[in-house]
Parts: C-alpha cells; structure tokens; sequence
C-alpha cells in the first residue's frame, strides 16, 4: 500500500511554507509522524506530490532520513499536467486543486493508497483503519470500494480562527454526501456556528462526521480523476477557468452520485491537531511533546 501526501501547497495564513516547519524534539515536521505511523499500519510507499521547484528541498529535509525506512518517490504537481481538453488561462499559475494533485502521482501508484494533507496530524489509529479496510476490500465489477477517516467535530478545531471542514452526512456509516463549511468556529457562549456566504449563523453538532482529506482509494480512482478533469475543463470556461479548482471531494462525491463507489466511514475519536495559523505552533509542540512522553512516538523518531 502506498501513502500520498499532498504538500505542494504554501500555507498562505500561515506564512510560508509550513509542511517543513520542524515541531518534533528532533526535528520532526507533522508529516513524519504520518509517516511513522503509516508505516506501523502495513504502508510501504511514500509518494509525495510536491512542486518540482522543491525537489531538493524535500529531498534534503525528508526524503533522506525517510528513505531509511520506506521507498519514496516524488510527483510534482505541474500545472500544465492536465487531459488534452483543458486549457491554461493567461496568468494562471495556481494548480488545479487537491483532486488535480492525486491525479498528478497516477504513474507511481499502482495498488491501493491513502491520501492525506502533509501539514494535519491524523493519528496512529487513522492508519490502521484505513490499512485495515483497504487490504480486505478489493474492487468488483461495478463497485469501488473506497474509505476515509472520519473525524468528530469537536475534535478537529483550533482556538486561534476559524477552520474549513466537509460535513459528512451518511447511511450506516457509508458516505452519501460531503457538504464544505468555510467558516466554523466555537464561540465564547460554547456554541459551534458556520457563518453561511449570506452571513448568517448555523449551528452544528460536535459530534458531527467531518472529513480531514484522510482517504483510501484504489487504483481505478485515477479513471475517475481523469473524466473529472475533462468535465471541469468543459465546465469552465474565461476568467471562471482562471478562478476554478477540482477538489477530492468533488470527484468523490461524483462517484457515489453515480453509483459507481461507495466510501466506509471509519470513525475515530482521535484528536486532530495541524497549523492552520502560526499561533497554533505551540499547542502543536506541546501534544507532540505528551505524546512522546506516553510513549506513543520515541524522542528521536527515526533514530
């Protein structure tokens, strides 16, 4: 099994490029511990989708202590890597999404894989059960079999902003929708509210499903992510062209509408943790810190 991490992206509200930010005793950057425990679940294969321009940056930083304990392979997330219908407007330079970056690393996968952002922490568990799932369900005929790690709310906020999240809605625990929530937040009465586009406050439930971008998929996701492309590229044209991205969601969303997949929810109760803002650094050193004091990870991760 393979494990794609998408870290081609800069952290614009962070303020740089923050997947190389090193927040472990040794060095560690959040993607280690990833890593590390996708590993300890079966995963064999690290493929990281990564903008050619840093390359030798990744090498240095991760890929060489990385490399110790799992194959690596690196795709760049180009943005003229795209079917022959599509057409690059004038000024973009923007790539086309989190779904055009799976799409780009379809040459080094060929077996089942996880995906996942390069700058969350998902947690051991998260692994396990997407490694779990995806070595008992193959593919049929008709019907994928995909997976994702599925979150509670409460459990995946900062307390420095407001948070984007896919709100999962499902039947006996397999997906049938994903709805984005852009601006989520806890207010100081304890309420979890979303400011809707028209500025007004909805209320959600802590314990509702949310999606991290913590998926399983098989190969056949690439022909899928193929068509998805072509269909965007019809779709939009001019300057909404020069605007649009191809997001996972979507293509996944595409697949159960079409009745060609269906995705297990695996919940976990795990506690996500990531550097939305920059004043989210020291909590995220902290938990790290008491984790390895509890012996979840060694000191020295790749000692």
């Amino acid at each position: 099994m393979t494990l794609v991490i998408m870290a081609a992206g800069m952290g614009s509200r962070y303020g740089g490029l923050k997947q190389l930010d090193p927040l472990g005793p040794g060095g560690e950057f959040l993607l280690d511990y990833s890593i590390y425990d996708a590993v300890k679940a079966g995963f064999n294969k690290v493929v990281f989708v990564i903008k050619k321009e840093n390359l030798e940056l990744f090498r240095e930083t991760v890929g060489e202590r990385i490399e110790k304990a799992v194959k690596v392979e690196y795709a760049f997330q180009d943005i003229a890597d795209i079917p022959e219908n599509g057409n690059i407007p004038e000024g973009r330079v923007k790539p086309w999404g989190t779904a055009h970056a799976v799409y780009c690393c379809r040459n080094y996968v060929n077996e089942p894989f996880a995906v996942i952002n390069s700058d969350d922490f998902y947690g051991a568990e998260a692994f396990k059960c997407l490694a779990d799932y995806l070595g008992k369900n193959g593919d049929n005929a008709t019907v994928h079999r995909y997976c994702m790690a599925a979150y509670m709310l409460k459990n995946t906020l900062t307390e420095n902003g407001s948070v984007s999240r896919g709100v999962c809605l499902d039947k006996d625990m397999n997906l049938t929708s994903i709805t984005e929530h852009t601006k989520i937040e806890r207010l100081s009465d304890g309420r979890l509210i979303n400011t809707e586009d028209d500025g007004s406050l909805k209320e959600l439930n802590d314990n509702l499903h949310v999606s991290m971008n913590c998926w399983g998929f098989t190969p056949e996701f690439f022909g899928t992510l193929e068509k998805g492309l072509v269909r965007f590229f019809d779709e939009n044209k001019g300057e909404k062209l020069n605007k649009a991205e191809y997001y996972l969601l979507t293509a996944v969303q595409d697949e159960i509408d079409a009745g060609t997949a269906t995705v297990k929810l695996l919940e976990t109760d795990a506690k996500w943790f990531g550097v939305t803002y920059k004043e989210d650094r020291p909590k995220v050193v902290e938990a790290i810190r008491k984790l390895i004091a509890e012996g979840v990870y060694p000191e020295k991760l790749w000692a």
